[in-house]
């Protein structure tokens, strides 16, 4: 069962996140499974994490983000991430993520700046 959905279009790869809340540690790990295979299984070197639907997430999902987003580096993948809503948005600045990642207020703005 896939916890993403996945658009391709235009060399870039956009990611949606299905669960709102994103607690449960089965499905973290799941989620940590499809986001790995991503990298492995995807010709486009542009990825986009959108949390439009995302309204909390654990510190468990933030390291297989983080985990995430150091494959990407490695594998010269580009990774944006867009419409993070408030709540998560604020973890990301008190973790200091903000500083880790590229995020963007919206999925046109992450479109705009990956393809540069």
């Amino acid at each position: 069962m896939t916890l993403i959905n996945r658009f391709e279009g235009d060399n870039v790869l956009i990611v949606y996140f299905q669960d709102v809340r994103i607690i449960d540690d089965s499905r973290i790990s799941s989620l940590g499974q499809e986001l790995g295979e991503l990298i492995n299984n995807t010709s486009n070197s542009r990825i986009i994490l959108n949390f439009q639907n995302v309204g909390f997430m654990s510190s468990a999902m933030i390291g297989k983000l983080v985990l995430f987003g150091k494959k990407c580096k490695e594998a010269k993948v580009k990774l944006r991430l867009c419409t993070i809503g408030e709540n998560v948005e604020e973890v990301f600045k008190l973790m200091r993520l903000n500083k880790v990642f590229d995020i963007d207020k919206n999925e046109e703005t992450s479109i705009k700046k990956i393809k540069k």
